[in-house]
């Protein structure tokens, strides 16, 4: 059972509150985010900066609230819940966690400040040949005197289009393959050689291919150690993983909420098509698993509250893959028990499938879960 403290529980009521008022209605939403077409609202963004919660967990020196990864889960699963456009909060935390473990004091209170006062931030890590295999990169940062040069292709960055920096990983040493001779940076968004362009997908414009010609960035861009990104990636891992997870819990709680209000209401051979057995028990095999990936959201960003230190790769890979297998299993059954409606763009079920399904690819496949758990077991 997860058990919250009366401080946690006045939080999240007051954040669904909060999506009630601004973006409860299909028309609310479609008005801050250009007809459906954004992930993103600066508009409704910019509220949840004056009201701190952007910075729930960035420390109190920087303009915070000094939270844990239950607020920041908590956070997380009712904007989902609630379909709030603010598609730039998740990369920014992510990247929060990197600056605030190996950043400067300067990195901190820049990006850190920055970020609880509403700037959204991205992290560029995968390559046209380098997804999964992030040993792979290839994109170079060569040393210039005070300064390093950057040139290559970086694929898939959510968010940089709406991004005020971009962390960069990059190599400056070795070859492609080898762990060692990776480098996180701090680059401007709108950085002299750097090019920005959208890829169109399902969901729209949410991420991009960069292109560094010849981009230059101070040797004082570097984030932590030369050399030394890959330690600094796997030290950020429970907390990439669990933000992904928390989304997916609200995303996948939202879709069983609009197909349980739509069950209960739509009516075939006389009666509600929810009172017939098949709908039901498909409902409660739904609630049930939905259950257990809360649970194990919940006790892991617990776990990692009591040792912020300790890499829990077990815990956090089995709290991504549960959450979103469970979110895309749950869209997909809602999807079916609405029929034609729930294909339909007048209901948001369409767009709660599109993000599901996503889910099992970014921030890890599912099948790289599996393969981490696996190996934690000695397999």
């Amino acid at each position: 059972m997860v058990e919250f403290n009366d401080e946690q529980r006045a939080f999240a009521s007051a954040v669904e509150e909060f999506c009630r008022r601004e973006a409860g209605t299909r028309e609310r939403r479609d008005a801050l985010t250009n007809g459906g077409r954004d992930a993103h609202s600066p508009e409704l963004y910019a509220k949840l900066a004056e009201l701190g919660w952007l910075g729930v967990s960035i420390p109190e020196e920087y303009g915070g609230a000094g939270g844990g990864m239950v607020e920041t889960c908590l956070f997380l699963e009712a904007t989902a819940r609630a379909l709030a456009p603010i598609g730039g909060y998740a990369t920014s935390v992510i990247v929060a966690g990197a600056y605030e473990r190996f950043g400067s004091p300067q990195q901190r209170r820049d990006v850190l400040g920055g970020i609880a006062a509403g700037r959204v931030e991205a992290i560029s890590m995968s390559e046209p040949d380098a997804g999964s295999d992030v040993a792979a990169l290839a994109c170079r940062a060569v040393r210039d005197g005070d300064a390093y040069v950057i040139n290559g292709q970086k694929t898939w960055c959510s968010n940089a289009h709406i991004a005020h920096g971009i962390l960069l990983v990059a190599r400056t040493s070795g070859k492609p393959g080898d762990h060692a001779g990776l480098t996180m940076f701090q680059v401007p968004a709108d950085a002299p050689g750097l090019r920005i362009s959208a890829i169109d997908t399902m969901g729209g414009r949410e991420v991009n291919d960069l292109y560094f010609t010849d981009c230059r960035v101070p040797a004082t861009a570097v984030v932590g150690t030369p050399d030394e990104g890959w330690k600094q990636l796997m030290a950020g891992l429970n907390v990439e993983r669990l933000i992904l997870a928390a989304m997916m819990l609200g995303t996948g709680r939202r879709a069983f909420d609009d197909v349980l209000a739509y069950i209960r209401q739509r009516r075939q051979f006389g009666r509600p098509i929810g009172s017939f057995q098949v709908l039901r028990h498909r409902m409660a095999d739904l609630a049930t698993e939905i259950e257990c990936a809360r649970l194990l959201v919940y006790d892991t960003a617990a776990l990692v509250d009591r040792d912020p230190a300790a890499i829990r790769p077990r815990e956090s890979s089995m709290a991504k893959l549960k959450a979103t297998e469970t979110a895309r299993r749950v869209a997909l059954d809602a999807m079916q028990m609405m029929g034609g409606y729930g294909y339909a763009t007048e209901y948001d079920m369409e767009r709660i499938v599109r993000s599901a399904l996503v889910s099992t690819v970014y921030g890890g496949t599912s099948e790289i879960q599996r393969d981490i758990i696996g190996k934690t077991y000695g397999l």
